[in-house]
């Protein structure tokens, strides 16, 4: 049987979030941040005091069809509550909104006293104590495969009071600047019980509804002035713009009585088919059934709350419309993967690694297969594609390792479901694949035939997953023969191999097998760095053979075929559990190494020098606990025992969920996205894997 959906509480020290000379995670847990989706690529985030931070704080970022992309609808709201009725100078505001004094609003409101904060299945409920000596209750949900959030304010005990709501908004790009001028200016509907909110002609209206009570609206037109955007200026991005609000919504609350404002960019009638209170059920429906469908040991705890978090990256991009509707021609689903949160968008090399934990580990199969299917769609050159861009249909095609990463989903997905219909689709993209690399491709990826080992590089470009980049400058090129490349590429011909035979192709097995132990031989020749007992990161590199002790190598260890000689595994995991291994991930560089940085900190080009000099990634625990298992076969509950760790982080940075990267040094502050995917992903992963016994592959 389940349990009740699972409750993660968060700790606050303070009324007011932490200030401490780190903008991004201050002292105080109530800094940290949550994050609501709906299915589409949308979704809506805050500081868990209300204080706007970043540009990609809002109650609605909505997910519209290209061009447009994830598009800022509503910024913020005002909350302002009045115990005694509409009487000036007794009024406390729920929320910062923006920076002012201790204890008050930029102006001047005091601030109510946040008394408790929790994520109920995962969904934000906030509680407020009230003079009044009532407490008002504060819930948002957004409605799934809808661009529509739900703020609901219950009161309870106490007296009367008045609660007044007043929207800011700036239409603009998820990554718009903050300051750009409205074009036009904004335009006020106002229909029985009905608001519509228009800004440049080409978006949709917001729509703007109260349930529960009826309101007032104060018309008021004019601009909130120059708001910060703290995080941006500490990351070196413009940091400061304004909003406007039409006015605000004013409406009486009694004790026992709650009211909803409904904010959409959907039609009337969509926004309409569901209640707050039916839109609450249904949600709370559908997480139940997500924990239903995996395994009765990931219905709790730990891995209850990561089999919610992995729901949120899930999605059916709306914006690639003329995608979907050759999908469904085909009777077929488009789906894909949100990289990371807030600014990400889908990934082919984050999909492909966070396939395995965010669907088949959740016993979303269906979902998977959608994945295959639709990236399988978009191969060109033998490459799927590294990105989509925000508001673009076409992919860019900048990888390496991506659709590497391809045949490895596709191998798990078959391990889980048996589904050989789908490899028989996919089969002929996957040789044509196969005879790109070996012929050679973009990018310059393609096997040497000198010694068979997989090569890539081009100038300017950054093409493995190290692929941070500032002012042109490409901060870990690894052009040449990178160790995890070849680890896939080896994996790739070994599945080939299999898959061929299986089909009956006894001669394009044979071929794929020469290939693969070719690749085999020259690796364990090539790679192997005598010096430190472990392997070379890049060979045959623009400044020759880079023996920087890296996490890439445990590829080649970690991965379904390992192409590294079984005598070799040992030394190497020994080495990374002692020089990269932290109760968040694994680093990205040896402190040893004399580029290591231990904090990642700073403006864009202080932070992507150290992105993968020692930044610590969560994702990275993954392959190592694969690689640990295959020299410890029988130390499960000491490799569970890696991925437990990451328990307390889900009440900081992005609550309920696991952020991109970590500092390299303790405390190991959490940075990046507030919400990573195969961070989430990779570690539900090895909870299953290290609960469960290891499946026969």
């Amino acid at each position: 049987m389940m349990s009740e959906l699972p409750c993660r509480r968060v700790e606050l020290l303070g009324d007011a979030p932490g200030a401490g000379e780190d903008p991004e995670h201050g002292e105080d847990p109530a800094s940290a941040e949550w994050l609501v989706t709906n299915g589409l690529g949308g979704y809506a985030s805050g500081t868990i005091p209300g204080l706007i931070t970043r540009r990609f704080h809002g109650i609605l970022i909505a997910a519209l069809p290209a061009p447009r992309g994830r598009t800022m609808m509503l910024n913020h709201l005002r909350e302002v509550v009045h115990p005694e009725g509409w009487v000036d100078g007794d009024k406390h505001a729920l929320a910062l909104g923006a920076q002012g004094e201790p204890g008050l609003t930029h102006d001047g409101c005091a601030l109510a006293k946040l008394s408790a904060f929790h994520l109920e299945a995962g969904l934000p409920v906030w509680r407020y104590a009230l003079p009044s000596g009532g407490t008002l209750e504060k819930r948002l949900l957004m409605v799934h495969g809808q661009n529509t959030t739900h703020v609901t304010y219950r009161l309870e005990g106490g007296g009367p009071v008045c609660l007044e709501l007043q929207p800011w908004v700036n239409f603009r790009p998820h990554e718009g600047a903050l300051d750009r001028p409205q074009t036009g200016g904004y335009a006020l509907t106002v229909m029985p019980e009905r608001y519509e909110l228009a800004g440049e002609e080409a978006l949709p209206p917001l729509r703007l509804e109260i349930y529960g009570k009826q309101a007032s609206i104060h018309i008021e037109g004019k601009p909130i002035r120059d708001i910060p955007y703290r995080i941006e200026q500490s990351r070196g991005y413009d940091a400061s713009g304004d909003l406007y609000t039409p006015g605000t919504f004013r409406l009486d609350l009694a004790p026992g009585s709650e009211v909803t404002l409904v904010a959409s960019t959907e039609a009337w009638d969509v926004i309409r088919a569901l209640s707050p209170e039916n839109a609450l059920r249904s949600e709370h429906e559908r997480r139940k059934r997500l924990l239903l469908a995996t395994k009765p040991e990931l219905r709790e705890g730990l891995a209850a709350e990561l089999v919610l978090a992995a729901d949120q990256f899930l999605i059916t991009p709306a914006g690639r419309v003329a995608d979907a509707a050759r999908c469904r021609a085909s009777g077929d689903e488009i789906r894909t993967v949100i990289a990371g949160y807030p600014w990400f968008t889908d990934w082919g090399r984050d999909t492909m690694i966070s396939l395995e934990g965010l669907t088949l580990t959740t016993g979303r199969h269906d979902e998977a297969g959608y994945i295959l299917r639709t990236f399988g769609k978009y191969v060109r050159d033998g490459l799927i594609p590294n990105m989509f861009p925000d508001n673009q249909n076409a992919g860019l095609y900048h990888t390496a390792d991506a659709t590497l990463w391809f045949f490895h989903a596709i191998n798990r997905y078959l391990a889980a479901t048996g589904d050989r219909e789908t490899l028989q689709i996919l089969l002929p993209t996957l040789k044509d694949i196969v005879a790109k690399h070996l012929a050679g491709t973009r990018f310059g990826i393609g096997v040497d035939p000198k010694d068979g080992l997989l090569r890539q590089g081009e100038e300017g470009y950054q093409l493995t997953w190290m692929d941070a980049k500032v002012d042109g400058y490409v901060v870990t090129p690894r052009r040449g023969k990178a160790v995890e490349l070849n680890a896939l590429w080896f994996n790739a011909l070994r599945l080939m191999e299999r898959w061929a035979g299986e089909e009956g192709d006894a001669s394009a097995a044979g071929t794929y097998a020469g290939h693969a132990e070719r690749a085999q031989v020259s690796f364990n020749a090539r790679f192997w760095y005598e010096q430190g007992n472990h392997l070379y990161d890049v060979i045959d590199g623009e400044q020759g053979d880079d023996a920087a002790f890296r996490p890439n190598q445990l590829f080649a260890i970690a991965l379904p075929h390992p192409i590294l000689a079984e005598a070799r595994w040992a030394p190497v995991v020994e080495q990374a559990r002692e020089k990269l291994l932290t109760p968040y991930g694994l680093r990205s560089l040896s402190p040893d190494h004399p580029d290591y940085r231990p904090r990642y900190f700073g403006n864009l080009r202080t932070r992507d020098m150290a992105y993968h000099q020692g930044t610590v990634w969560g994702w990275l625990i993954g392959p190592f606990i694969d690689a640990w298992l295959k020299v410890h076969p029988d130390a499960r509950a000491e490799a569970r025992g890696f991925v437990t760790t990451f328990a307390p982080h889900l009440s900081e940075g992005g609550v309920g969920t696991i952020s991109e990267i970590f500092d390299a040094e303790a405390p190991f502050v959490p940075r990046g996205c507030v919400a990573q995917a195969w961070s989430v992903a990779e570690v539900l992963r090895c909870l299953a894997k290290t609960t469960t016994p290891e499946p026969r592959r």
